[in-house]
């Protein structure tokens, strides 16, 4: 018996050790020798003791609070991806900054006032035409800054599948090292330290995706993800990519290899940067087309009614048609905008005699009889005096007047010129390609600020100026600027409400990694006592070993 407390209590300072030398070690789960009273024997009349044995060592762990934790790691996991990346969106606007787009907007518009006053003016007007290629500049680096930012996130989601197989595997690896060390569950002792790798792993993986375990009887565990296996009985199944293309970017969704089922959006970092990449950021940017189409559409609009302080002699259009006999506000046209019925006038003028005639153009898009395609209104536009039309086999539009004679245009109430983009400023569709038309960048005088009142003119640029204040009936009847100010603080409004998410998700997280401190952790103190302890006991044991050894002595001497 004494020789028994010998090794026991030496054991008992080695696990002692054991645990404060991984005091320090992430996630390390504290183990307890767990000793019960040996059986007793009957001698006579008198029932004794045989001492103590061990029934094993054993990891201190609660698993319904690593459940917990495995969930709170899964909801702060997917809120704080989504909180960063509305960080990193807020950074890339650059609000209340020379560099945002309201300023911007605001500068191209007070060129376009100073104008209004000396509309002839070569360099004012030649400013105007430098603001508005900046601006568009900054709509367009705003755009590729944003869709930089999808891209790391696909990077992201790549390096996240990675670490998340590579989990799988090891827990995979792990699972027959634990049964066979714990001979499939006989021993009453864990494998400390193979567990403890083990419980790593599932507190990470269930970072990445929403993750639960069943432990089975000869140690091992099965791993799912919903309704879907990981690991069971042996057999595992990785996270695949399936790449495609979303707003022009390359993104992935994540399946299961075997079961093929789409685990992009259920929860974790994955579901963090996903919803990030593809809602929020992907988000804006159809909300950043959306200003881009507008400003481009009806900024356009109002300049293509109005007339410079030159005539164009040859004029091809800045979009193109797909289908050049389809009608001009059908998607089949593949135009940019879509206009819609009505008509525009277009002025002949002979440079000699500075006669003109008006001729009226209609765009018949009511939907009853033959509509106007790209075609007929060449067809229609050539009809007039001193005027030829024609379009190419790409779908451009082109215009020409005989010789000393200018043509002009005025009172479009159909949009058919800003679609066509005919005596236009801004060019493209969107973000993605909105510029401004070379024929105004090579030359000033093509800038439409008047309305046929000569070179003094400026009543279109007054009309210019304030087209970012009219209700745009597309953006439910709010203007430009208010669309991009209710845009923002939309961003900025969510960005707080996100950030407040994800500290509550931190502070429940940490609260339960604190109790699993309490628990599972290491206590120098505790331990060291628990060492003291065992040292005495040690001792006495030896003490008894001694005794005993000095009364076997004394009876052989008798």
């Amino acid at each position: 018996m004494a020789k028994q407390s010998l090794e026991i209590f030496g054991t008992g300072i080695q696990v002692a050790g054991q645990n404060i030398s991984n005091a320090g070690t992430p996630g390390y789960i504290r183990e307890e020798l767990v000793l019960n009273a040996a059986d007793p024997f009957r001698q006579g009349a008198l029932v004794l003791g045989t001492g103590v044995e061990i029934s094993g060592i054993q990891q201190q762990i609660d698993l319904f609070l690593e459940t917990r934790i495995h969930t709170a790691n899964t909801d702060f996991s997917s809120i704080d991806e989504r909180n960063s990346i509305y960080k990193q969106l807020e950074s890339e606007l650059r609000e209340l900054s020379d560099g945002d787009l309201s300023t911007g907007l605001n500068e191209f518009l007070a060129t376009i006032n100073n104008v209004v006053n000396q509309p002839g003016s070569i360099p004012d007007r030649e400013f105007v035409v430098n603001e508005a290629e900046k601006f568009a500049a900054e709509i367009l680096s705003l755009r590729t800054r944003v869709d930089g930012l999808r891209e790391v996130q696909s990077i992201n989601v790549e390096n996240l599948v990675k670490e998340a197989n590579e989990l799988i595997d090891q827990i995979t690896n792990l699972n027959p090292k634990i049964s066979k060390l714990e001979a499939s569950g006989l021993l009453q002792s864990d494998a400390g330290a193979l567990r403890t790798q083990r419980y790593t792993a599932l507190n990470r993986l269930s970072e990445l995706i929403p993750i639960r375990y069943r432990e089975r009887t000869d140690g091992a565990i099965d791993v799912f993800t919903g309704s879907d296996y990981l690991i069971l009985a042996g057999t595992s199944q990785k996270l695949t990519l399936q790449t495609g293309t979303d707003r022009g970017v390359v993104v992935h969704e994540v399946l299961l290899s075997r079961t093929n089922s789409n685990i992009s959006r259920t929860g974790g970092e994955l579901k963090g940067i996903i919803e990030g990449r593809d809602d929020i950021l992907g988000g804006f940017v159809d909300q950043l087309d959306t200003y881009a189409s507008n400003l481009i559409f009806e900024f356009n609009k109002i300049h293509a009614s109005g007339e410079g302080t030159a005539g164009f002699e040859q004029l091809t259009s800045a979009s193109r048609a797909l289908d050049t006999s389809a009608t001009l506000n059908s998607t089949q046209s593949g135009l940019p905008f879509q206009p819609t019925h009505g008509s525009f006038q277009i002025k002949v003028t002979n440079k000699t005699t500075g006669q003109t005639n008006t001729s009226t153009i209609n765009i018949d898009l009511d939907g009853i009889g033959a509509d106007t395609t790209l075609i007929s209104l060449s067809s229609a536009i050539g009809g007039v005096a001193n005027l030829s039309s024609s379009v190419s086999t790409d779908g451009y539009l082109s215009i020409s007047a005989a010789a000393d004679y200018t043509f002009q245009f005025s009172n479009d109430t159909s949009g058919a010129l800003a679609a066509v983009g005919i005596n236009t400023l801004f060019t493209g569709s969107d973000s993605t390609d909105i510029g401004i038309n070379s024929v105004v960048k090579q030359n000033q005088q093509f800038l439409a600020t008047g309305q046929g009142g000569g070179p003094s003119d400026g009543s279109n640029a007054v009309l210019l100026a304030a087209f970012a204040e009219n209700p745009i009936d597309s953006l439910g009847n709010i203007s430009l600027d208010s669309f991009y100010e209710k845009v923002v603080s939309s961003v900025s409004q969510a960005s707080a409400s996100e950030a407040a998410l994800a500290e509550g998700a931190q502070a429940f997280r940490d609260s339960l990694m604190g109790q699993r401190e309490q628990f599972s952790g290491v206590s120098i103190d505790e331990e060291t006592i628990n060492v003291l302890t065992f040292q005495r006991a040690f001792q006495s044991a030896a003490r008894l070993v001694s005794t005993i050894d000095e009364l076997f002595t004394i009876l052989l001497n008798i």
